[in-house]
């Protein structure tokens, strides 16, 4: 993988404000799912809005998983963010690219085969899936694997209602992983994570220099200890 291209990348996310810092941007930080505080945030929904680190991005991403999952035969991406990072691989690698629909307030299994009961006919997945199909879901970032987990189960839900039943969803792509247990929840899931960017080893260091010693000294001791980090 080429080195160079990632810290492009993280860079670019992080002077166009797609990793916002409270020292930076927001004085009183951000309150995250988990009820934790934190000292940043990344939003990578509006990558679509920068196409050149976007086509970065694909290629980069495309690349990667051609590397390490060369099976793979079609992309999924998780809506919404990762709708325009599946599409942008599939431009790069020619793998085929479809994506879930959202549903709205679901954000657990048990949620989700309660929601499918009241879905209706409508599609859980737009685009084509066939017999023997590879599947690798695309998200922008992974902090656990809840919501990993959550579009994989929609995935199998729409290919049994198309009566598809030789297929593998075993694989997920993300630009960033947090550090923050997700590559071991994987693990313990079967699930193949394949992440452009670890943001405590790789990304960090590579912005460093873009920010200020408290920016950098407050990320980086909250990633070391999310849960015991004391808000300023």
């Amino acid at each position: 993988m080429d080195t160079a291209l990632k810290k492009n990348i993280m860079r670019e996310i992080y002077e166009n404000r797609m990793l916002l810092t409270a020292s930076r941007d927001k004085a009183e930080g951000w309150t995250l799912h988990s009820g934790l505080w934190s000292p940043f945030y990344i939003q990578l929904r509006i990558l679509s809005s920068f196409p050149e680190t976007l086509e970065k991005v694909g290629h980069a991403l495309g690349t990667l998983v051609k590397e390490e999952a060369p099976h793979i035969n079609r992309l999924v991406g998780i809506a919404f963010a990762g709708i325009p990072i599946a599409t942008a691989m599939s431009l790069s690698t020619g793998i085929p690219a479809c994506h879930t629909r959202k549903i709205v307030g679901v954000r657990t299994e048990a949620e989700l085969h309660e929601a499918i009961g009241k879905y209706g006919q409508h599609s859980l997945l737009e685009g084509e899936i066939k017999e023997g199909d590879a599947i690798c879901l695309v998200d922008d970032l992974v902090t656990g694997m809840e919501s990993k987990i959550v579009a994989r189960g929609q995935v199998i839900a729409e290919l049994e209602k198309r009566g598809i039943k030789n297929y593998t969803v075993d694989s997920i792509a993300v630009i960033i992983d947090r550090a923050q247990g997700a590559s071991q929840r994987a693990s313990d899931l079967n699930f193949n994570l394949h992440s452009l960017i670890n943001l405590v080893d790789e990304g960090l260091p590579m912005v460093k220099d873009l920010m200020t010693n408290e920016e950098f000294t407050m990320v980086s001791k909250y990633l070391a200890d999310p849960v015991g980090f004391k808000k300023p």
